[in-house]
């Protein structure tokens, strides 16, 4: 075969592949026009490359340069009407907007059933006279310790259960306590929101009708109700005259107003023991056939008061502390405190 004849084979089957994928309409029409010239097997390409053998001798070196340029040709034709079919899928589906389709509904956020609770129990708070006041979650000895009358030997301070403040020295021998307060005693996470109470009444002359609310710390290990992290409300109630029977119908009250008038619902209180409180009584509530402790209160010791510079004989007062998520628990069923925290979607939807 001579050289022109097998250069004009060439140059013709690339003139059909271009056209034939150029006309390509859609992709399995490319792609029936990719394997007619460039398949492995039966491809037009292949057939004229077995020409090959009938070049003369002297004719191959020059006819196979050719047949490489054209099997490069014919390639780049298919890449491009390719690529001529991507982009023109990816602007129909752009440009394909149908607006006889009913919108889609954007899917809105809940607050947590605990901030629900806090904000409830705000509500019920503030109509019965009190106002919410806040206070710092990391706090010192004072506050959180003498001024509520638990002395140094208390087991309330033992380093088990308090998240004390302290880091290693810059030498690394020994730690020190660098988180400390201005007595320099080491600083801790507020195991009680009556370090707020502490702070209010050293700024505040009686009469005092407050409660706080946030978050306290206490390295308790996890179970269904216990928690190392976990919400309460702390109610103060100062003034000439207060008794315990001022206490108790405060809780009755706030426990009707929260849960509502039920049958169901019944109110205990039994004696107890805390260090700023005398005489001190546990707070429990009917759930699940049972009872359940939701916070502790009593008498503010005459300790306090003076703590504070006020004159236990010329006032008296009533401090009560609530579960925030045992509160929670009763009111929504929650049998496990820990699936207030998995921060599972499913879960917290329900609220």
């Amino acid at each position: 075969m001579a050289l022109q004849d097998f250069i004009a084979e060439l140059d013709a089957l690339a003139a059909d592949a271009e056209k034939a994928f150029a006309g390509a309409a859609d992709a399995d029409a490319l792609e029936a026009a990719r394997v007619e010239f460039l398949g492995a097997k039966a491809g037009r390409l292949k057939a004229v490359q077995k020409g090959m053998g009938k070049v003369d001798k002297a004719d191959k070196p020059a006819a196979g340069q050719k047949l490489n340029a054209v099997k490069q040709q014919i390639e780049q034709a298919f890449e491009a009407a390719t690529q001529r079919g991507a982009s023109a899928d990816a602007g129909e589906s752009k440009d394909a907007f149908d607006v006889t389709l009913p919108g889609r509904r954007p899917r809105l956020g809940r607050l947590h059933p605990i901030t629900q609770t806090i904000d409830r129990m705000k509500e019920i708070m503030g109509r019965l006279g009190f106002t919410a006041v806040e206070g710092p979650e990391i706090e010192d000895d004072w506050h959180n310790f003498e001024a509520l009358n638990i002395p140094l030997s208390h087991p309330a301070r033992d380093p088990l259960d308090n998240f004390y403040l302290s880091v290693a020295s810059a030498a690394g021998a020994k730690r020190s306590d660098q988180g400390a307060g201005p007595d320099g005693k080491p600083l801790l996470l507020r195991s009680q929101t009556s370090t707020v109470q502490i702070r209010v009444m050293e700024q505040t002359a009686p009469p005092v009708r407050i409660v706080s609310l946030g978050r306290v710390y206490r390295p308790d290990t996890a179970d269904a109700t216990h928690y190392p992290m976990f919400h309460q409300i702390e109610g103060l109630l100062v003034d000439k005259g207060v008794t315990m029977a001022d206490l108790k119908s405060v809780l009755r009250m706030f426990c009707q107003s929260y849960y509502g008038e039920s049958e169901d619902l019944h109110v205990r209180f039994r004696p107890s023991f805390f260090p700023f409180t005398e005489p001190s009584v546990e707070v429990d509530i009917n759930w699940q056939g049972g009872w359940m402790e939701i916070g502790g209160a009593g008498m503010v010791d005459p300790n306090v008061l003076r703590a504070v510079g006020y004159d236990p004989e010329e006032v008296t007062g009533f401090a009560f502390g609530m579960g925030v998520e045992r509160i929670a628990m009763r009111q929504h069923n929650i049998t496990d405190i820990r699936d207030l925290y998995t921060n599972d979607v499913r879960f917290l939807a329900q609220f």
